[in-house]
């Protein structure tokens, strides 16, 4: 991993933005305020209308039980919602929409805010009519209901998933102001299923069988190869999401679950699983899920989501709006391999490096909330995050990511992000090099 070096310039596509005053102060600027956790101060008691005065909300009966019988957000939270970058992709029924990471805590995506890609729309299926066949060279083809799957034990796992192309816009520098556009093709929920090797074991899987075809029920009958040994190990069909069933966008009535593996595979709609002796040579897989290399050569079956994390307040989408005093900086990081076991975190664009506080479920292949708590002097910040994983991975700079696979794909862009806060609080989308 390459070092950031003391006196580089962090750079935005917003011109007129004056760094001097930043880097003025060398690598200790912002610093002392990190002299530990941040201590919140009680405020005097003082004649305040807001709470000496009764309130609208004070003085009337509200709705009753029935008035909203499946349940919603506050009205002060209605643009807490998934959103799209309409110049991303030529039609909607093929495009992909945004997690608003900036605006969750904890590590569990409600099931309203996960973000959504589509192939050829949201396939609107009956679950009364839906069939999962298994064929191929099997000992016994088979055809499943949905009641039949309902039949046999089922687990529940919490599990990431995220886009390949999570991030893909900034391989060539910073573009996106904002970590719902840059990282929010990611989402993390409780699935509830069968596991694939369940089903493949009813079956009887051939010993040729090395490969399994996943398609998909929709328009664009979405298919993706997944190795034997992966679809044995700790795939899911899924037909529940943190306790209910699949939203449609998600994949209703039932999905496959590739854990840690690239968003692509995880096939929505499932309706057919087919047991072969080598990948299904298909456009979709040979062409457009591969990494091309500077050199001209492309990394294929790079199915792994890599160790990777991001704050996601302060960020551009979530400024300081408090002003300087105590500040709770926070943030996800996530391993396709494992476990998050660290996150570090810079307020100097990658000089210094401070240990943040993993909180919550530390599960493998999940998302991980961290934390980092400190007193803001009101000087301008260089903010990062890096994690590492239990098996030794460690979060790359994009400069370093850049040096070993070049600048051509939109795939597997782990790279520290780095976010400039301002003195007024209002935070950017930059690099530093």
């Amino acid at each position: 991993m390459s070092e950031q070096k003391p006196g580089n310039r962090p750079r935005t596509d917003r011109p007129g933005t004056s760094r001097r005053a930043f880097l003025r102060g060398g690598s200790t600027l912002a610093v002392g305020a990190l002299a530990g956790a941040a201590t919140v101060p009680a405020h005097a008691a003082q004649p305040d209308p807001a709470i000496t005065e009764i309130q609208e909300w004070n003085q009337y009966l509200g709705d009753g039980v029935d008035a909203f019988p499946y349940g919603a957000p506050s009205s002060f939270e209605k643009h807490v919602i998934r959103r799209n970058v309409p110049w991303l992709t030529a039609d909607a029924t093929a495009s992909v929409n945004f997690t608003p990471l900036h605006e969750l805590d904890g590590i569990i995506t409600p099931n309203g805010l996960c973000f959504e890609r589509h192939h050829a729309g949201i396939a609107l299926v009956d679950p009364a009519q839906h069939r999962l066949m298994i064929n191929g060279l099997v000992e016994t083809p088979l055809v499943f209901t949905m009641a039949d799957l309902q039949r046999f034990p089922r687990e529940n796992h919490v599990y990431f998933l995220e886009c390949a192309a999570n991030t893909g816009m900034e391989w060539r520098g910073a573009q996106l102001n904002g970590c719902q556009f840059t990282h929010g093709m990611v989402h993390n929920v409780m699935y509830t299923g069968v596991p694939l090797r369940t089903l493949l074991q009813e079956a009887g899987v051939k010993t040729s069988g090395k490969w399994l075809l996943a398609e998909g029920a929709d328009a664009s009958a979405m298919t993706r190869s997944i190795p034997m040994e992966k679809a044995l190990d700790d795939c899911l069909v899924a037909f529940k999401m943190n306790g209910e069933a699949l939203r449609p966008e998600q994949g209703y009535p039932v999905r496959l679950v590739v854990p840690g593996w690239e968003g692509n595979m995880w096939v929505k709609w499932l309706r057919r699983l087919e047991v072969g002796d080598q990948p299904w040579h298909h456009r979709e897989e040979t062409s457009k899920y591969t990494d091309l290399l500077e050199s001209g050569k492309a990394r294929r079956f790079t199915w792994t989501m890599d160790v990777k994390s991001v704050i996601t307040n302060p960020s551009p989408q979530a400024p300081i709006t408090t002003g300087p005093g105590p500040t709770v900086l926070t943030g996800l990081a996530w391993s396709g391999l494992g476990t998050v076991t660290r996150v570090d975190v810079s307020v100097d664009g990658g000089r210094n490096w401070r240990p943040a506080r993993l909180d919550g479920p530390s599960l493998s292949k999940s998302l991980h909330r961290f934390y980092y708590d400190f007193n803001w002097d009101g000087s301008e910040l260089l903010l990062q995050s890096r994690a590492m994983d239990e098996f030794g991975n460690v979060q790359p700079t994009k400069e370093a990511l850049r040096q070993a696979r070049g600048e051509n794909s939109i795939y597997h862009n782990n790279g520290i992000q780095t976010w400039y806060v301002q003195e007024n609080g209002v935070t950017e989308n930059v690099e530093v090099s």
